[in-house]
């Protein structure tokens, strides 16, 4: 089933991790276990949900990075993950990256963006598709950017993070115009041009790195197919700059990417993947970098990322890790000096679709 919610305003989600300021999470009826296919409404089965105690400061965050070593904690858990299932994203490290995303975006792109929607003939608001919305920080930064009702679909295959992304949504518009929200459960990578049917637009964040190249080419026909543009965020682009430096950087930037496009994925690939999927539909394609910027102000968001970008490495690469255990812990100690800065670079894509009969 589908359910469409308001967010509410004051309040907390009490005693779960998540967004802060996230809403009356009382105004949200309790989740209710979801099946494993198919669509629900917000919420999900939170029986084996396991949270890191606070002494666990040193434990890497599921979804930060995938190098989880003995005694280490898995900070999110609805369930035995079959083989094919990928690692689930934690709230803690999707609130944790949320401010540096928000600042990476590419602000370039919503001038163009916005006049499309304006556009748009007979409409009294936009009906905007969030892919692999995770807790919902995209339509937290866009949502208060765009004028008119807005109207979110939230697509994810995780009720749990659902749940959090209805919670947390925004009320209103950059005019105060109303925003509602609809979850939807279901794997992206099957996205077809009616499950876009009457979409304004779709967007995603930091999704394109982990999909396929049948996956970017599945998005870009449905996408075109529905006649909607889309707004890709934060695709990583394989370079990252840390200063000071050390002779170490390159190796572990190198096994890192390899890591990133294992098993068919794209990776740093995905941008350029994602652009030639969308011009081949004879779209209109702008790319503009999004970089985090970390500093000193970053230091608990830096010290995660670093855990998971030489975990990575180092799964990839074994030999690696007698050096790079010792690198990372000097990295960790300049990083808690506030001695440690780094820019890891993405790349933000518009994608301004021929609208078609999808859009009306």
């Amino acid at each position: 089933m589908r359910k469409t919610v308001t967010a509410q305003s004051g309040g907390t989600i009490p005693a779960q991790p998540g967004p802060r300021d996230a809403g009356d999470a009382a105004a949200v009826a309790a989740p209710e276990p979801a099946p494993q296919s198919g669509i629900v409404s917000a919420g999900g089965d939170m029986s084996g949900v396991s949270v890191p105690a606070e002494s666990d400061a040193d434990a890497v965050i599921l979804g930060a990075g995938p190098d989880v070593r003995p005694g280490e904690r898995a900070t999110l858990r609805l369930r035995e993950a079959g083989p094919d299932d990928p690692p689930r994203y934690a709230p803690e490290w999707l609130e944790l990256r949320e401010g540096a995303d928000a600042a990476a975006r590419a602000h370039e792109l919503l001038d163009p963006l916005r006049i499309r929607l304006a556009n748009l003939p007979g409409r009294s608001g936009v009906v905007i598709h969030d892919l692999g919305c995770g807790t919902g920080s995209m339509g937290r930064w866009l949502a208060p950017h765009l004028d008119g009702a807005q109207h979110w679909v939230l697509h994810d295959r995780d009720p749990y993070l659902l749940h959090f992304a209805a919670v947390a949504s925004p009320r209103s518009g950059a005019d105060g115009s109303r925003v509602t929200v609809e979850t939807r459960r279901g794997d992206v990578g099957r996205l077809t041009p009616d499950a876009l049917a009457g979409a304004s637009l779709v967007t995603a964040s930091a999704l394109l790195d982990v999909l396929t190249r049948e996956e970017i080419d599945t998005l870009a026909a449905a996408c075109a197919g529905a006649g909607c543009p889309a707004l890709l965020t934060l695709s990583v682009a394989g370079r990252v700059e840390l200063t000071p430096s050390d002779p170490l950087d390159a190796e572990i930037a190198e096994a890192f990417n390899a890591h990133q496009r294992r098993s068919g994925l794209l990776g740093p690939d995905a941008i350029t993947a994602a652009a030639e999927a969308f011009a081949e539909h004879g779209a209109t394609v702008q790319v503009h970098p999004s970089p985090w910027r970390l500093g000193p102000g970053e230091s608990a968001l830096t010290a995660q990322w670093l855990r998971g970008w030489v975990g990575a490495a180092v799964e990839q690469r074994p030999e690696l890790r007698e050096r790079a255990d010792r690198y990372l812990q000097e990295r960790l100690a300049a990083c808690q000096a506030g001695e440690l800065r780094v820019v890891v670079h993405h790349s933000d894509l518009l994608a301004l679709v021929r609208p078609t009969g999808g859009v009306s």
